[in-house]
């Protein structure tokens, strides 16, 4: 009971913060960052910070993986989705959905899988 009490608060705020704001943000997925070690993280990573935002671009060609997407910041490939992490990304990227991502977290591991946490957020645009 407690958790159905949660979630109407939880969809009374969002509607009213809908209907005041120009879109709203929601954490879908938080992931490693895939082939970092085979693109340019290196080079760039002196200036990245943690919430440094990220585009994301999807890959349909891909001969490894038809539903990549690549994760880029400021122009520089980082890396990608892990590719059994972006399923329903990409499908919601084809169907027009407005994604964002943003560095969630750094760390200079030796483990090129932890080195850098991609936060992925799903736009949402207010009812007109």
């Amino acid at each position: 009971m407690r958790s159905a009490c949660s979630a109407l608060a939880l969809l009374a705020w969002l509607a009213a913060d809908l209907a005041s704001a120009q879109s709203v943000r929601l954490l879908a997925q938080r992931s490693p960052l895939a082939g970092a070690q085979f693109h340019q993280l290196h080079a760039v990573r002196p200036g990245l910070r943690e919430g440094d935002a990220l585009t994301l671009e999807r890959e349909p060609d891909n001969r490894h993986d038809r539903r990549a997407i690549r994760v880029l910041w400021r122009g520089h490939m980082l890396g990608y989705l892990p590719r059994a992490a972006n399923f329903e990304a990409a499908a919601e990227m084809d169907a027009g959905q407005r994604l964002s991502a943003r560095i969630g977290r750094l760390t200079d591991d030796p483990d090129p899988w932890q080195r850098v946490r991609i936060d992925v957020y799903v736009e949402l645009a207010p009812a007109r």
